[in-house]
């Protein structure tokens, strides 16, 4: 159903509101897709902290053109035209749509946006192989945490030393 300029200017709002708020965006064909993998698409995007829109490629170019992101021409992109916006995180979209289009074969990932400028495909899915922030943030702490482990355990062992030798001359002496 054609939709009429008020329609559209809503359209371009919304788009431009998302668009000031996202971190990152993956652009994806859902062509092919049913109404029911689109809706399970949208919830695990939800779940971390992004969402799903389909639009228009034409009223995505024109909010992009009041945005600062560099290098989209969303005319250039295949097939329908859906888009992951990652509010919280970077990776999130780009690990969800990875990995939601390997169990669909319909589904193709187009490209992203990411510090407001044009990414590749093999650029997102390099992306999307990134650990999470949750797990990169242990990796730090833990990496932190092991030269003080192992400076705790050489202290303990030398202390048991000790005690073992007094021990010993404790021993010797009765």
């Amino acid at each position: 159903m054609a939709k009429n300029k008020q329609q559209k200017d809503e359209i371009v709002a919304e788009l431009k509101d998302k668009l000031s708020r996202t971190k990152a965006m993956v652009f994806g064909n859902y062509y092919g897709l049913t109404v029911g993998e689109v809706e399970t698409l949208r919830t695990s995007l939800r779940k971390n902290g992004g969402e799903f829109f389909v639009t228009k490629k034409t009223l995505l170019n024109v909010a992009l053109k009041d945005s600062k992101i560099e290098g989209v021409n969303a005319k250039e992109l295949p097939g329908g035209l859906g888009v992951a916006f990652g509010f919280t995180d970077e990776i999130a979209p780009a690990k969800v749509l990875a990995e939601f289009s390997k169990g669909h074969k319909t589904f193709v990932l187009s490209g992203g946006v990411l510090e407001s400028k044009f990414i590749a495909n093999d650029q997102v899915m390099a992306l999307a192989k990134l650990p999470s922030r949750d797990e990169l943030i242990a990796k730090v702490v833990g990496s932190i945490k092991s030269p003080i482990s192992g400076f705790v355990g050489v202290m303990k062992g030398n202390l048991r030393n000790l005690v073992g030798v007094l021990n010993a001359i404790q021993e010797k002496k009765a």
